[in-house]
């Protein structure tokens, strides 16, 4: 099994990237969680795309990242794959299907929820205001 594969096997909702302290990212109120499959088509085109530019960005340093991406696309929202600490989070989504879906979240609060591989720029223009 390759090193992605294994490191996504288990599902993966940490701020995953070894290289980012949780220092770093744990005192931003911000955070951007990406829900996904390793299964779905548009997250897959999302991960080749966008997914390098934004960790190299500067807004992903002012954020604490994390990504739900289970093996399959019926997991993705089951709150087995999720980490205790986002469930309340997760218990927020008004409607628990679609991805790639991005969602910025405040002080515990969902305020920018978009799905689909064309939201990712709807959802860099939300975070771009609440970092301001």
């Amino acid at each position: 099994m390759n090193r992605r594969a294994l490191l996504f096997a288990s599902v993966v909702a940490l701020p995953i990237w070894p290289g980012v302290s949780s220092a770093a990212h744990g005192s931003h109120e911000i955070q951007v969680i990406y829900i996904g499959a390793q299964d779905c088509p548009p997250c897959q085109r999302w991960r080749a795309d966008a997914h390098p530019r934004w960790l190299a960005s500067s807004d992903f340093q002012n954020v604490e990242y994390f990504e739900i991406e289970p093996i399959t696309l019926k997991d993705s929202y089951d709150e087995r794959s999720w980490p205790r600490a986002l469930r309340p989070v997760l218990a927020q989504v008004p409607r628990k299907s679609g991805t790639p879906r991005f969602l910025i979240v405040q002080k515990g609060r969902i305020v920018s929820n978009h799905v689909g591989l064309s939201a990712w720029a709807s959802t860099l223009t939300d975070l771009k205001q609440y970092l301001e």
